[in-house]
């Protein structure tokens, strides 16, 4: 077994490809629309589905937020310089909602950022 995608449900479809394409540095795998059932998905990553696991945005017609709960975490990236991605991520207009530094009680270097519907992403240097 392995993990394939992760769903999270977007206010905003283009938005969020935005988002994670241009801020990020994923690419735009596939979309797919579904106008009669009211939902139109995109799927992101940093490689093949067939290889890597990959986010799933899906945008319910209709629908332009959504309650996070309080069960969410985070999406976690690796990234060689997380200094260096948060000064990128803000430079293109992200929010980074903890500055790279290192973690409480370790020496790992990690920062938060945020994507425009509100799920955190932390950012793991390697």
């Amino acid at each position: 077994m392995k993990i394939l995608h992760t769903m999270l449900r977007v206010g905003n479809l283009q938005r969020s490809i935005d988002f994670y394409t241009g801020i990020l540095g994923m690419s735009l795998l596939r979309t797919t629309d579904r106008p009669d059932q009211e939902y139109s998905l995109a799927f992101v990553g940093y490689g093949p589905e067939s290889e890597n696991a990959v986010l799933e945005l899906t945008f319910n017609h209709g629908v332009e937020q959504y309650d996070l709960g309080t069960a969410y975490g985070h999406i976690a990236i690796e990234v060689d310089d997380a200094y260096a991605a948060c000064d990128r991520i803000k430079a293109a207009g992200g929010a980074v909602i903890r500055p790279a530094g290192p973690v409480k009680g370790g020496d790992t270097v990690i920062a938060f950022v945020a994507d425009p519907d509100g799920y955190k992403i932390e950012l793991i240097e390697r």
